[in-house]
């Protein structure tokens, strides 16, 4: 929730301002208007644990040396069902832009297609990877593995990532159903905005340096660890997405980061898997009639909602009004323009 003051802005000129950031810290401006319209729909969404609040991240790990800003993606891998991008060390994102017409191209004649991209740092939400496929009618997965942040179920140190995954689904009436989660009980990003506020987390979310269950952001931000959700079956999901998001993409696991030689760096350097589905192929015609008859049965249950419902409704919001934002964090994100 958001406590501090708050002002509007158009998302045309969030962007252009984020963009402007980048751009004066070593990002091609090409580049930079890829992932500025990323961190500041994520901050039009009301996703805000990507938002503004990532931008003095993406600053620092720029002027690290850890990611190249001006980094051009190559495809390096072409077969009937399989796209595979190296993104050179750059935003996984700019990667994903490489690759997404041809993986698009190859799920129409195949049925199902995979994008691998290797070599990259994301540091965003995963939903808006996949949700401009749903627009385009196919059924999307991504799976994203980081830097190690995640105790396995009876382990006593941090060893996955968060290891987020996203879904998106076209429909029949209404906007595609998209949302992403991660593998542990609380998004990384969370974290940090509980950190920024100086808030207390529910128990259970993560533990200390020792190893110990902590309710302070800043012990697990600190050398402290996620804990995955479910448990068990949380950590085989992890397990999962480390396996899909590095190993198959020829990426590298959480445990081989080595930001720490780049004092600053805050991304991960991982791999990110999507697939595509065109369900055309499959139920053909009667497909988005099917998914209408399982969300309207959602919606009808009880208090039940969508999954991104909330996201959407934030998103029409900041289209007609302007994007809500914390004038500190607007501040902020200025500051780090040089000087004039």
């Amino acid at each position: 929730m958001r406590t501090m003051p708050i002002t509007r802005i158009s998302f045309a000129n969030l962007v252009d301002l984020i963009a402007h950031v980048f751009a004066a810290h070593g990002m091609t401006s090409s580049n930079a208007a890829i992932v500025a319209q990323v961190v500041a729909g994520a901050e039009r969404d009301g996703t805000l644990s990507h938002g503004l609040l990532r931008v003095p991240g993406y600053v620092s790990t720029l002027k690290s040396g850890w990611v190249d800003g001006r980094a051009v993606p190559r495809v390096v891998g072409s077969q009937p069902g399989m796209v595979v991008v190296d993104a050179c060390n750059g935003f996984a994102q700019v990667a994903l832009v490489a690759g997404r017409n041809e993986l698009i191209s190859k799920s129409r004649i195949c049925g199902v297609a995979a994008l691998a991209i290797r070599n990259s740092h994301h540091f965003a939400s995963v939903y808006p990877d996949v949700e401009p496929l749903a627009e385009q009618g196919l059924v999307a997965l991504a799976f994203l593995n980081s830097r190690s942040r995640l105790v396995p179920s009876g382990g006593t140190s941090k060893l996955f990532g968060s290891n987020p995954m996203a879904f998106a689904c076209p429909r029949a009436d209404g906007p595609a159903l998209v949302f992403d989660q991660a593998s542990s009980i609380m998004a990384q990003g969370e974290v940090l905005l509980a950190a920024q506020h100086e808030r207390t987390l529910p128990e259970g979310v993560g533990v200390d340096s020792a190893g110990r269950a902590t309710t302070d952001p800043k012990a697990i931000l600190e050398g402290g660890a996620l804990l995955p959700f479910g448990g068990h079956k949380g950590s085989s999901i992890a397990l999962m997405v480390e396996l899909l998001a590095a190993a198959v993409t020829g990426g590298e696991f959480g445990f081989e980061d080595a930001s720490g030689a780049f004092p600053g760096a805050q991304s991960s350097r991982a791999g990110q898997l999507i697939i595509a589905i065109d369900p055309d192929k499959g139920a053909g015609a009667r497909f988005r009639h099917r998914v209408e008859e399982l969300l309207i049965r959602i919606c009808g249950n009880g208090s039940a909602r969508l999954p991104g419902e909330r996201r959407l409704k934030a998103r029409e919001e900041a289209n007609r009004l302007g994007v809500p934002v914390e004038q500190d964090a607007l501040d902020r994100v200025r500051a780090l323009l040089p000087a004039a």
